[in-house]
């Protein structure tokens, strides 16, 4: 296989989309498009090994914080709820060993997620309504690259005092 051209989208925050062909094929030539990646990926250091060694650095980092941020808030018999259900965010949950001990649920528009369980952290997940119900003390967004829209969504937490947690690129509290 080998690619022959590549697309910048901004899809969860930034993603590539690759076309991609047999190695034999010679119907398509490849773009320009290749090139201007290959040299961003070099201006950031993505063929150098300590590049990588940083970033893990930097992800063990927000992980600790994370971990920490939740355990002051439970401590503080605070409690804390989460947005959304993506793929992402139960990674993150997953890789923080947080589940449904520290976080009491997740909430997410999609019907066919309500009702059921993020994998591996047993949270259970319900419809947006439930965020007015029980009125948490904070809500962790899980899709942090639509944190703008969610926090405007459901700025009605700030009635009671509610704030918002931010996981990505660093955790902060809004």
């Amino acid at each position: 296989m080998k690619i022959f051209d590549v697309d910048e989208l901004s899809t969860h925050g930034g993603s590539l989309r690759l076309y991609i062909t047999h190695k034999e094929n010679d119907q398509f030539s490849l773009t320009k498009n290749i090139s201007v990646i290959l040299e961003k990926e070099k201006k950031f250091g993505l063929e150098k090994i300590p590049t990588y060694e940083e970033f893990g650095i930097y992800v063990s980092k927000i992980k600790l914080d994370l971990q920490n941020l939740i355990k002051n808030i439970k401590d503080d018999s605070k409690n804390i709820v989460c947005y959304g259900a993506p793929a992402k965010g139960n990674t993150l949950l997953n890789y923080c060993n947080i589940t449904n001990n520290q976080i009491d649920y997740t909430v997410d528009k999609n019907p066919h997620k309500q009702n059921l369980f993020l994998p591996g952290t047993h949270i259970p997940i319900y419809s947006p309504e439930k965020i007015q119900e029980t009125k948490p003390d904070y809500v962790l967004i899980l899709p942090w690259n639509l944190k703008d829209e969610i926090i405007e969504e459901i700025k009605y937490i700030r009635n009671w005092g509610g704030k918002f947690v931010i996981p990505i690129p660093e955790v902060k509290i809004l």
